[in-house]
């Protein structure tokens, strides 16, 4: 039995990663401060001996005992990280200091939930490891996109300074159940909206893409990560390499739900990145990642998720 640590634990994608890892076994220590976590994403694993949930800050140390540490703790969606954007470099910054110190103490290996916007507005696509990205310092986006930034450097000082288990896993656009319905991502947005009848709203003339991952498929490569060996510390991008502009996304998203919504233009905001696409290729040969949840199977899956839940 592995005792793991997930930080952000009751988020969208910590609550599944929790699921995969009691399912397997392993101890878990869900953390916590609620912010854009739900108790509604945990309360299925409460009665599970194996599942335990603190409500903690983590840009304040946590003084707990581990074998490894997958930090998700951090709003991920424009509309939160842009809330308070110091709170949202604070979080990348202090938190994962606090995290680093907690496995330096403990000796546990720790996974950093890193990102795709570390690109930016890409020069290169699609996207590999080795593109440093073209990223604003100064705009909204900024504090997430820095601080995300700064972890990885982070990740990287600890591992080379102390020895430290590190590694780095770049998520590209993820969807599936237990998202938030008013969190402003593409898919989230275009299916509630869909299903309460109103305008799908897009931003920009809708040429710019994007690629969808199903949450499963994403929570096997992470967990497929976390048990390399120590010289594996990536970063490692995982993903769906399946690119789609956001206006097609808007049209299949109104042809499942079968609804009369019409689909709207608006100004693109600040920084938002014209094109998302994941080279995939080391995920493929160090992980054997692949990807295998269609589109419009992940997308029922979904939809059928916020009709049970609601909008």
């Amino acid at each position: 039995m592995t005792r793991v640590l997930v930080t952000g634990g009751a988020g969208f994608l910590g609550s599944h990663l929790c699921e995969v890892l009691l399912a397997r076994g392993d101890e878990v220590l869900c953390v916590d401060n609620f912010f854009t976590g739900r108790k509604q994403n945990i309360l299925h694993m409460l009665d599970n001996p194996l599942f335990e949930v603190i409500r903690h800050d983590i840009t304040f140390p946590l003084y707990v005992e581990c074998d490894a540490i997958l930090n998700f703790a951090c709003p991920a969606s424009p509309k939160h990280y842009q809330f308070d954007p110091v709170q949202t470099t604070k979080t990348c910054v202090h938190g994962t200091i606090n995290v680093l110190g907690l496995a330096k103490r403990t000796g546990a290996k720790v996974l950093q939930a890193s990102t795709s916007e570390v690109y930016g507005d890409p020069d290169v696509h699609p996207q590999p490891e080795e593109y440093v990205g073209s990223v604003s310092f100064t705009g909204p986006r900024s504090c997430y996109d820095e601080g995300k930034r700064c972890a990885e450097t982070l990740f990287h000082d600890y591992r080379r300074q102390h020895g430290i288990d590190t590694k780095i896993v770049r998520i590209f656009n993820t969807y599936g159940p237990r998202m938030q319905a008013d969190d402003g991502r593409v898919i989230s947005n275009f299916i509630c909206q869909a299903l309460r009848g109103e305008d799908i709203t897009i931003y920009g003339d809708g040429s710019q893409t994007r690629s969808f991952c199903y949450v499963d498929d994403l929570v096997r490569g992470i967990i497929a990560l976390l048990d390399q060996p120590k010289d594996v510390a990536g970063p490692i991008n995982i993903g769906n390499p399946r690119e789609m502009t956001i206006r097609e996304a808007a049209e299949l998203i109104v042809k499942m739900t079968d609804t009369p919504s019409r689909v709207t233009y608006h100004d693109l905001p600040q920084d938002d990145p014209k094109q998302r696409q994941p080279d995939i290729t080391k995920a493929r040969e160090i992980l054997g990642f692949e990807p295998k949840t269609p589109l419009e199977e992940g997308l029922q899956r979904t939809i059928a998720y916020f009709q049970a839940h609601g909008c």
